[in-house]
């Protein structure tokens, strides 16, 4: 494998893949081609065979790629064919979404601790999950062997929170809040910007002036 070469985006990718190779399975697809995939997954096939040759010879010429062995191969490059143990800080409305969302995927990545710093949320349930106070953090994080942090707590707590969490030992965080957090070089850190994402979009909308001047030809 040639790790120190491949870029984020084939990263990326790769859930994407992962994800649609599952459907195939699960309506007993044997087989599938790159080219069924590009379509399917709207990507150049050509992207496909090289994402995936950057990690092994999988597929077989005039016939494909076969579905279970290749899911088994991605979930090993993914490291998700073994239990990682993830926590969340941030009992909200979106940390209970995440939770209760995370209890029915059937894969090893679990959300197995939540920690909230407010009174009010601490002890109460969300799912078979008893919110935490953070003072509890760094030892669970140790108990529970946890590797990954979600923050979804309000911007002016992530930084405070994402030290917290490199202080416990967590070694990649998945960041909600609408804010840029530091960490050490040795900290993934992915960040998942809502607001960013929708104000994008707006870009691709017809403007009201355009609508006026297609109609008025």
């Amino acid at each position: 494998m040639k790790s120190d070469k491949i870029s984020e985006a084939v990263v990326r990718r790769l859930p994407v893949y992962l994800r649609y190779l599952q459907e195939l399975y699960k309506r007993e697809v044997t087989t599938v081609s790159s080219q069924e995939l590009g379509l399917k997954l709207d990507l150049n096939p050509a992207q496909i065979r090289k994402d995936l040759a950057y990690f092994g010879d999988f597929g077989r010429k005039g016939i494909g790629y076969d579905v279970a062995y290749l899911i088994d191969k991605i979930r090993q490059i993914l490291k998700i064919d073994q239990v990682i143990n993830v926590a969340l800080v941030g009992a909200g409305n979106l940390g209970q979404a995440l939770s209760n969302y995370n209890r029915y995927v059937k894969d090893n990545m679990k959300i197995v601790a939540v920690f909230d710093s407010y009174d009010k949320k601490i002890g109460t349930m969300i799912n078979t999950l008893t919110v935490q106070p953070m003072e509890e953090l760094q030892d669970t994080v140790k108990e529970r062997n946890i590797r990954i942090g979600i923050i979804t707590v309000p911007d002016f707590e992530a930084q405070r929170v994402a030290d917290c969490m490199v202080e416990a030992g967590i070694e990649a965080i998945l960041n909600f809040a609408p804010i840029i957090i530091k960490a050490p070089p040795h900290i993934r850190i992915h960040t998942a910007d809502f607001t960013t994402d929708l104000l994008s979009l707006a870009y691709y909308l017809e403007s009201e002036e355009g609508k006026e001047v297609t109609e008025d030809e």
